[in-house]
């Protein structure tokens, strides 16, 4: 389709459901801790194909909890790209304008006083926070493997269009990145997975990657992970705190849609990853 046929903005829906990209799911594209901002920093996570790297600027790395604005980001435009489908919509472009009331009320962030800087601080940190992809692909024609390097932000740009009379934010747009663009717009293929409303609600950064992770890994069904193998998709500094704290939200039996037991392996401790609809009989993927 011609650029020009494609409308510059995708706009708000009513009720729909939360998104996120599926091929990142299982890595971490940001700083897990509170207290630590990274400013510099570089997370290295060596996969089978290749590598991915998130590499942090001057304002710090973004964090699992900026990250809720690029899930509203991805849930908007898949909702935009369905209309269209559908033909009860324009092809969606790659801008997004929300009310910062809509962004409160999506992440479940609540509405007090310092919520408009916190969302301007967010921004910064996803503008600043890089994703370099370098992965091993099949050839065009077949033969042999070519390396296909990416790098992008988790967000392009960000512009505050309107401020309210007191002079908070009221009004932004954020310009979706190419990569979330061209995964929602142009894959033939599933790209987006829904995710919980009570994701927003996981205090915990550690619990909220484990989720992330068992949608992507188990879905409706079931998976096995080692507890290193985890850690080391988390982009975490210590293990032993990491197993510290899975053990405690094993314990806790409180992760949305999923049960999470442990289980002894030849190489260290095993997550069983079982959706709460799927009977424990079956066997479990093992991806450790």
């Amino acid at each position: 389709m011609d650029e020009r046929e494609r409308a510059d903005c995708f706009v708000l829906a009513d009720g729909i459901s939360t998104k996120d990209s599926r091929d990142y799911m299982d890595v971490a594209l940001f700083r897990m801790s509170k207290r630590e901002n990274r400013a510099g920093e570089v997370i290295r996570y060596d996969l089978a194909d290749g590598y991915i790297e998130v590499k942090a600027g001057p304002d710090g790395m973004a964090s699992i909890w900026d990250y809720d604005i690029v899930l509203m980001l991805i849930s908007h435009l898949t909702e935009a790209m369905n209309l269209y489908k559908r033909g009860r919509g324009e092809m969606p472009g790659r801008l997004f304008t929300p009310h910062v009331s809509d962004i409160l009320k999506f992440c479940q962030w609540g509405d007090g006083g310092n919520q408009a800087r916190r969302i301007e601080s967010a921004l910064d940190r996803l503008k600043g926070t890089t994703i370099k992809s370098v992965r091993q692909r099949p050839s065009r024609n077949g033969k042999g493997l070519m390396r296909q390097v990416e790098g992008e932000s988790l967000i392009s740009d960000y512009l505050v269009l309107s401020h309210t009379a007191s002079g908070r934010v009221d009004r932004i747009q954020i310009e979706a990145p190419r990569w979330i663009y061209r995964q929602v717009i142009d894959s033939q293929g599933p790209v987006v997975l829904t995710v919980s409303q009570a994701y927003f609600l996981i205090d915990s950064p550690i619990a909220r990657f484990i989720y992330r992770l068992a949608r992507r890994a188990a879905g409706k069904s079931n998976a096995k992970w080692g507890f290193k193998t985890i850690y080391e998709r988390s982009g975490l500094k210590c293990f032993k705190e990491f197993c510290r704290i899975l053990r405690r939200l094993i314990k806790s039996d409180s992760l949305p849609d999923y049960l999470l037991v442990e289980e002894a392996g030849l190489y260290g401790p095993q997550l069983i990853i079982t959706h709460r609809s799927t009977s424990a009989a079956r066997q479990p993927v093992d991806n450790s």
